[in-house]
């Protein structure tokens, strides 16, 4: 292809522009990371399971009690299955380095609360690609 497609990425098998907006909450909305150096130690442990899991962080933000991510990752992959990393993995890591959080907070053992929000982000809104398809 010659014409390069603004936001999308490029592989040998396809092109794709997928990116979503994904939010989720700590357990019983506990404040967690609630100074700079826990925020951080999420963001690094976040952005190391995304290396891990061919997931693209965007856009990365851990609030004291909640995440919101702008995050792309190949069509191959399923959506839930790299919620489920991001979140299994990072909750596993960020718990076995402060058992003292764990043992306050978190002694069920879950860091995140069980949902999410996930929205999906694209170049062309759902009334432009339904007049399309309509055209043609």
């Amino acid at each position: 292809m010659t014409n390069k497609i603004k936001d999308a990425i490029y592989t040998k098998r396809y092109v794709y522009n997928l990116h979503f907006h994904l939010i989720w909450c700590t357990k019983y909305r506990n404040k967690t990371f609630t100074n700079e150096k826990l925020s951080n130690e999420m963001k690094d442990i976040l952005q190391r399971v995304a290396d891990d899991n061919e997931i693209v962080i965007e856009k990365m933000e851990v609030m004291p009690d909640h995440v919101h991510m702008l995050i792309s990752f190949p069509p191959r992959k399923s959506a839930v299955d790299v919620i489920k990393a991001l979140k299994g993995r990072s909750a596993f890591l960020f718990l076995q380095t402060h058992p003292e959080i764990r043992q306050k907070q978190y002694w069920s053992g879950h860091l995140w609360s069980s949902s999410y929000y996930l929205g999906s982000l694209g170049n062309m809104s759902k009334d432009v690609v339904e007049r399309y398809i309509k055209v043609v």
